[in-house]
């Protein structure tokens, strides 16, 4: 099972040889691609854990798990394959915890975190994952997706109207980053927005120093699990697809454009192993990013670029060591903050979902997934975004049956 593994095709390089290879611009792409992961996608899982009601310390757990598990298998993947490959978690599938918390106890959902991290794996190891990603269509699974984020959008909105000091200082950083390309290659409008809310912040006298306190170092939680069918058919099939389809392949196909030939197996196979291992301390399951490695390899030598994504790896650790002071200080932050963070995160990821959603194959079936989420609507103690995939694949299936033929073919 395991001969389906890609080999490195070099053999890894020397401390030497890595310091060699890491120059400035290589160090200040892999800070920048650490940077994008801690700022607006820790939002989210701050957004998702306290609306489901989860306690600071299980949430310094949580973030922990994100970094420190993702973190080691980000350098040792840089260094093995000396491509970037660098791992965090999977977005998506952190939104669609959010609704499942509030039916399901935190056990249930780290049970099916488990499963999904042996799913897997399994996949991986036996090399149907290929199979597996090309099985589901992409537009239904981003019309489930874009139901599941739509709310990060509309929170964004709320926090302009309840908060516009703030909120707006942000989402205007955001908009002349994203008009003036030359700057937002040295400063990512996300950050960028980060930076303009915390002026504001400060400016405005809302920033509790007390919340800074003594520099605290993790102390995860070990997670006990509890396993239900119910949040076995609810989280696991749909985590699985975040993490494969919607995560994996966007970094793959990153990854092949900046040249790279991404081990896919391999690359599978460490999801299904980060998961399991972050799922113990109460984390999401584990994936290769996407919006990370495309800012690590957008410049340079190529076989530079993996130096970049050692330079991920170590700044993940040091942050998942340093999670319950990271959680406390964005806890304590005005709540617009985080909406306007989060909202700002999602917002090209968003447009991404409804553009593969409604572009070509697949609309009405996307369409009908999109809504089916969006109402949120539960059956049988399962979820709403369940429910999306299974209407939207049935009603394609049934009405949009050519778009399931190879183009060729059509």
């Amino acid at each position: 099972m395991w001969s389906t593994l890609e080999r490195p095709a070099s053999a890894p390089p020397t401390l030497r040889q890595w310091r060699a290879d890491l120059g400035g611009r290589y160090a200040a792409n892999g800070f920048i691609g650490w940077l994008f992961a801690a700022t607006g996608p820790v939002a989210i899982i701050l957004s998702v854990g306290t609306g489901g009601g989860l306690s600071e310390p299980q949430l310094a757990s949580w973030i922990f798990g994100v970094f420190f598990v993702n973190g080691l298998i980000t350098i040792l993947f840089c260094w093995l394959y000396r491509q970037p490959l660098a791992f965090f978690w999977t977005i998506p599938g952190t939104v669609l915890v959010g609704p499942a918390l509030t039916h399901l106890s935190f056990a249930e959902v780290v049970g099916a975190y488990l499963a999904t991290g042996l799913l897997v794996l399994l996949l991986g190891a036996s090399g149907w994952v290929r199979r597996a990603m090309q099985a589901v269509p992409m537009p239904i699974v981003m019309g489930m997706v874009a139901g599941v984020f739509l709310r990060f959008g509309l929170d964004l909105v709320r926090a302009l109207h309840q908060d516009p000091a703030i909120a707006g200082a942000m989402a205007v950083a955001w908009l002349l980053l994203s008009l003036w390309p030359a700057a937002a290659r040295r400063m990512p409008p996300l950050i960028g927005a980060l930076l303009a809310g915390a002026v504001a912040i400060a400016l405005l006298g809302r920033f509790d120093s007390a919340t800074l306190g003594a520099i605290e170092f993790a102390r995860p939680l070990w997670q006990a699990p509890a396993w239900s069918w119910a949040a076995m058919v609810e989280l696991v099939i749909p985590l699985a697809i975040t993490v494969l389809v919607v995560q994996n392949g966007q970094g793959i196909a990153v990854l092949h454009a900046a040249g790279h030939e991404p081990p896919i197996n391999a690359i599978t196979v460490a999801c299904g192993i980060g998961a399991l291992a972050s799922a113990a301390v109460g984390a999401v399951s584990t994936c290769l990013t996407g919006p990370t490695n495309a800012i690590i390899s957008s410049s340079g030598e190529k076989s530079r670029h993996y130096s970049g994504g050692i330079v991920t790896g170590l700044l993940a650790l040091g942050f998942g060591l340093l999670a319950p002071a990271c959680t406390r200080l964005m806890l304590h932050a005005p709540k617009a903050f985080v909406m306007a963070l989060a909202g700002l995160a999602m917002l090209r990821v968003l447009q991404s979902a409804f553009v593969i959603s409604f572009k070509e194959r697949f609309s009405l079936g996307a369409l009908v997934a999109f809504v089916v989420t969006v109402a949120d609507l539960g059956l049988w103690n399962i979820g709403a975004a369940f429910w999306g995939l299974v209407a939207g694949f049935g009603v394609s299936w049934l009405l949009e049956r050519a778009d399931f033929r190879p183009a060729a073919a059509r």
